[in-house]
């Protein structure tokens, strides 16, 4: 766990434990999500969500040295650890690769559904470590969480307009 030593002089201290441990948890997230958007990308039939994807895949990249400048701006080695919650989240949608990869005209809507799970599983955590950062008087840290945050609010937003636009209008044609 993160050291106790700077913990008790900072404004809500108490939090600084939960706050690297998160921190260590999305790390792991998204680089498991790394893995996860390439698969996504390559299952995917509209050119609009590949692109989506590839462009998260990036974002995600930087995401990944942003929280590195967190870690870093609070004086500690980044370290991430597995993140249970989005291995079972890509594990979900590898299943849902597999059980719609014969029906295209849905399986766009199945993917974006997958993705934008794994999009609120981050805003949650991206959301609580703000909070976190504000509490303690981490501002840098707080900035540089923020900034992903809204990149994982607006990606959150282009997926559903790929659904609304695209995908779920597809899967709904099947049905008729």
């Amino acid at each position: 766990m993160a050291k106790q030593s700077n913990s008790a002089s900072m404004p809500n201290g108490h939090l600084h434990e939960l706050f690297v441990d998160e921190l260590r948890d999305i790390l792991g997230a998204e680089k498991q999500l790394l893995k996860g958007l390439k698969k996504l990308s390559d299952a995917a039939g509209s050119e609009k969500l590949k692109q989506a994807f590839d462009t998260h895949y990036e974002q995600t990249e930087g995401q990944i040295e942003r929280l590195k400048n967190v870690f870093s701006s609070i004086d500690l080695t980044a370290r991430a650890k597995k993140c249970k919650a989005m291995a079972g989240l890509l594990e979900e949608a590898e299943e849902i690769i597999e059980s719609f990869s014969d029906q295209p005209e849905v399986l766009d809507a199945a993917l974006i559904s997958a993705a934008q799970k794994v999009e609120h599983y981050e805003i949650a955590s991206y959301g609580c470590l703000v909070t976190y950062a504000k509490l303690m008087q981490h501002t840098e840290a707080e900035e540089l969480l923020r900034q992903t945050l809204e990149e994982e609010k607006q990606t959150d937003v282009l997926l559903t307009e790929i659904a609304i636009s695209e995908a779920n209008a597809g899967a709904e044609e099947k049905n008729k």
